[in-house]
């Protein structure tokens, strides 16, 4: 018997990607459960699927930083703060961090195929009673518009938000004078593909060339140092509320009228924020 949920949950990561860089990803999470039926006719209930899957999902790679191990010049080892990573292609990163902030994998490149094969090796070792294999199945939201991928950490986040280099894939709404802009959209899409989104009150120092940004959070001292073209520095922490404030503001004082962004944090969850421009240009 097998026993099924779609989009069980998410899942919202950062990926080293050996031909873009440090990439935000999310994921719908869909699970197979295959076993034996008990006495009581049911495989597993499902009002305990979610908590017990997402639990264990959430304590490993979710938040996290995915690194390729055997992808072209990476280089780990260990550091004060836990773990250093480095990479020269295609772009130099330089990011220390404890080593729960990473998922480390043997792999050459990461793709959601065979990360969903590793979540179902790993959430197979123990299952539940009666389950004998467990099969997950990642999955990225259709974005039919506007849409941005970035990575960021939180400073002051209580939980895993806090970890320097995780991120998201989202979808983006922008409305221009009451009208819905895919022009717009096209062009923040575009600002924010691949982009790593810094708290100027973290900023340690940038120039031209590099930015290098650090922190001291409960989980531990992270840092990462990467290039200026890879980065944009916000006058806020990096919450989707100001991202979306951010946007909004940047928009109206270049186009002027009144504007609206709807800016997503991974999957179903955002933000809403307004603005008016001083003018109103074409």
């Amino acid at each position: 018997m097998i026993l099924f949920v779609n989009a069980l949950s998410a899942l919202d990561v950062s990926i080293w990607c050996p031909q873009r860089g440090l990439v935000g990803a999310s994921y719908h999470i869909d699970v197979e459960l295959e076993g034996q039926l008990g006495d009581d006719g049911m495989l597993f209930d499902f009002g305990e699927v979610k908590p017990w899957i997402k639990s264990r999902i959430d304590a490993g790679v979710d938040h996290t930083l995915l690194v390729p191990t055997k992808a072209h010049d990476i280089s780990v080892s260990e550091c004060s703060e836990g773990l250093r990573l480095q990479t020269r292609h295609p772009w130099p990163m330089e990011l220390r961090a404890p080593r729960q902030a990473y998922t480390l994998l043997p792999w050459q490149q990461i793709t959601p195929e065979r990360l969903g094969d590793y979540l179902s090796a790993e959430l197979s070792r123990r299952p539940p009673a009666q389950v004998e294999k467990i099969r997950v199945t990642l999955r990225e939201e259709s974005h039919d518009a506007g849409g941005y991928t970035y990575s960021h950490g939180l400073r002051r986040h209580s939980g895993n938000c806090q970890r320097i280099a995780h991120g998201h894939r989202s979808r983006l709404a922008i409305w221009h004078n009451g009208q819905r802009s895919e022009t717009l959209e096209t062009q923040w899409s575009q600002r924010l593909e691949d982009i790593y989104l810094i708290d100027q009150a973290d900023l340690i120092g940038t120039d031209n060339e590099t930015c290098h940004v650090g922190y001291e959070s409960a989980q531990g001292r992270f840092s990462i140092r990467l290039p200026r073209d890879r980065a944009e520095i916000l006058p806020t922490p990096t919450t989707v509320e100001q991202i979306a404030n951010w946007m909004a503001q940047e928009i109206a004082s270049l186009h002027g009228g009144s504007v609206r962004v709807q800016a997503f944090e991974g999957i179903d969850k955002g933000a809403v924020a307004t603005a008016q421009g001083a003018r109103d240009s074409a």
